[in-house]
């Protein structure tokens, strides 16, 4: 038995200590937000916060968010700065397909926690290895871009 928070709430799971955390969100306990992208923690759609770091739940095992904070997309709209990243994605128009989103809004997320004001460098740096196979850089930069003046803005 592994102990997790989740989202805020205290989680007892089963499954072996090995397990991507990944599959213990999706299978397990439902939280079908996080994507599995490519297994190798190479595209970032599996991006999870682990104590606020971004990390690749698909090569995370379980038992490393034993006694952490994990947090998944699901509850990035009840934090003021997913609040603000997300309704940045939307002004931006920043999805295509989608796939890769909940992955490049954690992503922002994690870096606008630490980051209120990051240049053009900080945000590659911060979003490097979240691919996006429908190319929106452009959107995603300008919707975090965005996302920090609203936060500045007191949004």
């Amino acid at each position: 038995m592994i102990s997790l928070s989740v989202n805020g709430k205290t989680i007892t799971v089963k499954d072996s200590p090995d397990t991507p955390l990944l599959w213990v969100l999706r299978d397990t306990l439902g939280m079908t937000g996080t994507k599995f992208g490519c297994g190798v923690a190479l595209c970032g759609a599996c991006t999870v916060h682990l104590d606020g770091e971004p990390v690749r739940s698909c090569t995370t095992p379980v038992s490393a968010a034993a006694g952490k904070k994990v947090v998944t997309i699901e509850a990035m709209a009840a934090n003021p700065v997913g609040r603000a990243v997300q309704a940045a994605w939307i002004k931006h128009d920043v999805p295509q397909c989608g796939y890769c989103q909940s992955g490049q809004i954690m992503g922002a997320s994690a870096l606008l926690s630490t980051n209120k004001k990051p240049s053009d460098a900080d945000i590659d740096a911060a979003m490097s290895g979240i691919v996006c196979r429908c190319g929106t850089y452009n959107q995603i930069r300008a919707a975090i871009k965005d996302a920090a003046h609203a936060m500045a803005k007191g949004g």
